[in-house]
C-alpha cells in the first residue's frame, strides 16, 4: 500500500519563493537544511499528511537566461511583481537539468534535514518528476540523443520555435499538444526503451529522497496520446504502456512510494489502472469555477473507488488563486467541498492567508500582500473538523435532494455524508447565488425512531431533529448564497 493514509491532505509549498519569503521575515538566510522548527509546525498543525516541496531540482542555466529574456514572460512577471530584477527570476522549476536539489536551496543535505524535519512533525514527503521534457542543456542531449524527438534542418527553418540546434543535432522542444512548445525544454521520446530505463534510474533516485511523487503532465505518456502527438517521429510504438512499466519497475524496490498524476482531459481513470494512487481532478475545479450545482453532482456520482483516487483543489501553482477567483463566500464553500469529499485534498502555500496574486513559476520572490487572518482562521476549523471527523475510518455517499413544485433552488445543493463507527456526517453546500431549500436523504443511514442533535463543526450551531422525518421526507435545509452545513449527528 502507498504510504499516503486514505483521505490525505496535502500542503504544496513553492519552495524556492518560500524560502525567499521566510528569509526575509527571518532575516537570514534560510534554505532546507535550516528552516525553523516552528514553521514545520505550523503546517502540520493544520492536521496535513505530506508537504509536496514543489521546485527543489536543479534549474537549467540555459532556462534561466529564457526565462529572462522572453518578453511574454517578462510581462507576466511585470503583472506578478513589478519591482523584479534578473536575481528573482531562477527559472523555470519543471526545466530540470538534473534530479539533484538546486544548491541555491541547501542541495540534497538539506532535502535530508528537511525530510527528517517533516517525519519528525508526522508528515510525509513530495517531490516532482518530470517525465515528459527535460532541460536543453540535460546531459541527455549531448550524451544520449536517441532519448530526445529529433527533428531535421527543415523543421529547424519551417519552425524555429518547435526545435532546437545542439551538438549538430536538431531536437524538438517539449510540447503539450494543444499548446505552443515550451522554447526551455527538450522533448523526450517516450516510446524509446532506452528513455523508460532511464526514468525509472531516476525515479529510484527520487524516491530514495521522499516519500511519493507528483508527475507532471502525465497523460502526455499514454501510448495513444503521445503518438498521436509526434507520430513517426517516436518510433515503434511499445508493446506496454510507459507508466505500467515505470511504476511497477520502481514499486519492486519501493512497494509503499505513491504516485500522484497531474492529469487532465478525462483520462484520470485511465490512469488509476495504469498504477497511479492519486490523479488530479481538474474537472471539478472547473465545475466549481464555471459550472452548475448540478453538474458536480453528475461528477460526484461516479464509481467510488473512482472518487477515492482523485485530487481535489482549488488552487495549486498552476492555477489562478482562489482568493482571486471566487468571491469570498464562494471561497469558503469550495473550500468545503474539497476538504470534506472523498479522496485527496491539495491545498497551496498562501491560500489559507488568501493570497491573490499568482506568481509565475519562474519568479523566485512573492510580492507582499496583506494576510487575511479570518480566512486563515477559518481553514483552520475546517481542516481541524475533517481531521476530528474521521473520515478515513468512514463510508461516504452522495446525498438525494428534492425540493417542491414552487420551489426548486434545492438544485443549487449538493449533499453527501460519512458514516462509520457510530458516528454520522453530513455535509450541504449551497453552490448558487440565492437563497436555498431542499429535503435532503442519506441513504443507509440507520436513524428513524429516534431524536438526533445535530452540531454544525464549522458554525458551532445546533438543530434537534427527528429521525423519521430525516428519513422520510428528509432534513430539512435552508442555506444562504454560498452556504454550507458541515453536520455532526
Amino acid at each position: 500500500m502507498p504510504v499516503l493514509p486514505k483521505q490525505p491532505l496535502i500542503y504544496e509549498i513553492n519552495t524556492w519563493a518560500w524560502l525567499a519569503e521566510l528569509s526575509r521575515r527571518h532575516k537570514s538566510s534560510i534554505t532546507l537544511s535550516n528552516v525553523p522548527a516552528e514553521e514545520w509546525e505550523a503546517i502540520a498543525s493544520f492536521g496535513f499528511d505530506a508537504v509536496w516541496l514543489m521546485g527543489v531540482w536543479q534549474r537549467s542555466p540555459a532556462g534561466m537566461k529564457l526565462a529572462r529574456s522572453l518578453p511574454p514572460l517578462l510581462e507576466e512577471y511585470r503583472k506578478a511583481l513589478p519591482d523584479f530584477t534578473p536575481a528573482d527570476i531562477p527559472g523555470s522549476p519543471y526545466c530540470i537539468r538534473d534530479y539533484t536539489v538546486d544548491a541555491h536551496l541547501g542541495g540534497p543535505e538539506g532535502l535530508y534535514k528537511a525530510r527528517t524535519a517533516l517525519s519528525g512533525c508526522g508528515l510525509d514527503l513530495i517531490l516532482d518528476f518530470v517525465p515528459n521534457h527535460v532541460a536543453l542543456d540535460h546531459h541527455w542531449v549531448s550524451e544520449r540523443p536517441e532519448f530526445i524527438i529529433q527533428g531535421d534542418a527543415t523543421d529547424l527553418i519551417r519552425a524555429p520555435g518547435e526545435f532546437f540546434q545542439s551538438g549538430g543535432r536538431v531536437f524538438a522542444c517539449g510540447r503539450d499538444p494543444n499548446y505552443p512548445p515550451w522554447q526551455d525544454v527538450a522533448q523526450l521520446n517516450a516510446f524509446h526503451p532506452g528513455l523508460r530505463e532511464a526514468a525509472v534510474g531516476a525515479l529510484l533516485g527520487i524516491a530514495n529522497q521522499c516519500d511519493g511523487v507528483r508527475c507532471d503532465m502525465s497523460m502526455l505518456l499514454i501510448n495513444r496520446i503521445f503518438r498521436k502527438t509526434w507520430g513517426s517521429r517516436a518510433g515503434r510504438e511499445p508493446q506496454h504502456e510507459y507508466w505500467v512499466e515505470v511504476i511497477e519497475a520502481v514499486r519492486e524496490r519501493y512497494p509503499s512510494f505513491a504516485f500522484i498524476a497531474e492529469a487532465y482531459w478525462g483520462l484520470e481513470w485511465e490512469l488509476q489502472q495504469q498504477g497511479f494512487d492519486y490523479c488530479y481532478d481538474k474537472r471539478l475545479y472547473d465545475r466549481l469555477t464555471h459550472e452548475s450545482a448540478e453538474t458536480i453532482r453528475l461528477h460526484l456520482s461516479g464509481d467510488p473507488a473512482y472518487q477515492h483516487r482523485l485530487v481535489r483543489f482549488i488552487e495549486n501553482h498552476d492555477e489562478p488563486r482562489a482568493a482571486a477567483t471566487f468571491d469570498p463566500e464562494k471561497n469558503r464553500a469550495a473550500a468545503v467541498v474539497i476538504a470534506t469529499l472523498p479522496g485527496a485534498a491539495l491545498f497551496f502555500d498562501g491560500q489559507f492567508e488568501g493570497r491573490k496574486m499568482k506568481l509565475p513559476v519562474q519568479l523566485g520572490r512573492l510580492p507582499e500582500e496583506a494576510p487575511d487572518l479570518e480566512l486563515r482562521g477559518f481553514y483552520r476549523t475546517l481542516l481541524n473538523s475533517v481531521r476530528d471527523a474521521q473520515f478515513r475510518e468512514a463510508s461516504w455517499g452522495l446525498c438525494a435532494l428534492s425540493g417542491w413544485p414552487d420551489n426548486e433552488s434545492f438544485r443549487n445543493l449538493v449533499a453527501w455524508s460519512w458514516a462509520g463507527g457510530g458516528r454520522h456526517h453530513l455535509v450541504v453546500v449551497n453552490l448558487g447565488e440565492r437563497q436555498s431549500q431542499g429535503r435532503v436523504r442519506m441513504p443507509g443511514l440507520q436513524l428513524a425512531g429516534r431524536s438526533w442533535r445535530l452540531v454544525d463543526l464549522l458554525s458551532g450551531d445546533a438543530f434537534e431533529r427527528d429521525g423519521n422525518e430525516m428519513t422520510d421526507p428528509g432534513l430539512f435545509v435552508d442555506l444562504k448564497p454560498w452556504g454550507y452545513h458541515f453536520l455532526e449527528f
